[in-house]
């Protein structure tokens, strides 16, 4: 690893409180100000994204709304805009593609990119990346952390460590140096328990950990012992992989108030149905199981599944498996969160249309239709009537 010309190129991108600065470039009068994106503060929802004015006061991702508020009264409660984000994602996702077809989305606001083969066109990877950082700046407004290394592990590690607006570059001569003074928690796969390992043999940093034998490692923790020696040693061979196989396509959504009628919980259901379903179509996929998830106001939580004989991709096929699944449910006590997930997913083109018959095949043109009038006018363009109407919970 002496050689920087011939390692590869890897960049990370890490958009800074990504929700949050989102909602605060729209809207001038929250610059500066705590907003915490998740919802009203008497929901009962998650944090998703605080702003770096909202983190002074402890609060972060994936904490409840509540605590959030309890933390910070005076910050701004925010919904979730996944359409505004996801639309943001994708222009932060074409500059990227100026500079390399590898890209390697983690979320909607990070990614890895291997520029290994731009060089020559776009010159070393550090002004590469420098220019991608200042492009979404300029471009949008908005900042990124970015991280640059010869694998993805040093580079994701790197984007993390001057957060926000941190742009820190991992030579190859330097891993060593760049590492050896981090904590061990750093190091991807040590969570608590593990690290409460390592600190009872006085293991506190990376350098610690160096000076662990490989054999010693694999002694104390089976195969995670190879993960934690070579990431260690600032080893990583992962590609960025630009293609990554879809396995499930889901959606649950949590209710402000619990329960328990199933005419309310069928409309719930038609509007995650009509959410999977298009977002199906648009990857140009098909699903042959049907997951339902319930939980109940206790946080017991129930899946059932059903399989069908071909894969779909229509919404009210979806939605009518939904609906049959919600009947195996016991509805005695109310529900705090339902979800409905596709598995078993092929491509649209391995459908056989023969199969189809002839009301299905009009079905298939209408929901076609729709998603062209949606894709041209907006997702809230054209609906169904009855996910319109007024639902008083039981």
């Amino acid at each position: 690893m002496n050689d920087w010309a011939m390692v590869r190129k890897i960049i990370h991108v890490d958009m800074d409180a990504f929700y949050a600065s989102v909602e605060q470039r729209d809207d001038p009068t929250l610059r500066a100000k705590p907003v915490v994106v998740g919802g009203r503060p008497n929901s009962r929802g998650v944090v998703s994204t605080a702003s770096y004015e909202a983190r002074k006061f402890g609060i972060h991702s994936a904490m409840p709304i509540a605590e959030a508020f309890r933390r910070c009264p005076q910050a701004i409660f925010l919904p979730v805009n996944a359409r505004k984000y996801q639309e943001v994602s994708l222009q932060i996702r074409e500059i990227f593609l100026t500079y390399t077809p590898l890209v390697e989305p983690l979320s909607l606001d990070e990614a890895f990119l291997d520029v290994t083969g731009s060089i020559k066109l776009f010159g070393p990877a550090d002004t590469i990346a420098l220019t991608i950082k200042q492009r979404i700046q300029q471009e949008l407004n908005l900042t990124a952390s970015v991280g640059v290394a010869c694998n993805k592990f040093l580079a994701k590690l790197a984007s993390d460590l001057q957060k926000p607006d941190g742009f820190v570059v991992v030579s190859p001569e330097r891993v060593r140096e760049f590492l050896e003074p981090l904590p061990i928690e750093r190091l991807w796969g040590v969570g608590k328990k593990t690290a409460e390992q390592l600190h009872k043999l006085n293991v506190k940093t990376v350098r610690d950990l160096r000076s662990l034998e490989l054999g010693y490692l694999r002694q104390l923790f089976g195969v995670q012992g190879n993960q934690l020696y070579q990431l260690a040693q600032g080893i990583d061979d992962r590609p960025v992989e630009s293609e990554r196989i879809v396995k499930s396509i889901g959606r649950e959504t949590t209710f402000e108030l619990d329960i328990a009628d199933r005419d309310v919980l069928e409309t719930a259901l038609l509007n995650l149905s009509l959410d999977v379903g298009r977002r199906l179509r648009k990857r140009a996929l098909r699903a042959k199981t049907v997951t339902l998830k319930v939980r109940y106001d206790d946080f017991h939580t129930v899946s059932r599944s059903q399989t069908l004989l071909e894969a779909v991709d229509l919404d009210d096929i979806i939605y009518r498996e939904a609906c049959s699944l919600l009947k195996e449910v016991s509805l005695k006590q109310p529900l705090r969160l339902i979800g409905l997930t596709l598995h078993n997913l092929s491509a649209a083109a391995e459908r056989q249309l023969s199969l189809f018959s002839e009301p299905q095949k009009n079905s298939q043109a209408l929901t076609e239709v729709i998603d062209l009038l949606k894709e041209k006018y907006g997702e809230r363009s054209i609906t169904r009537a009855r996910t319109l109407l007024p639902h008083k919970p039981k």
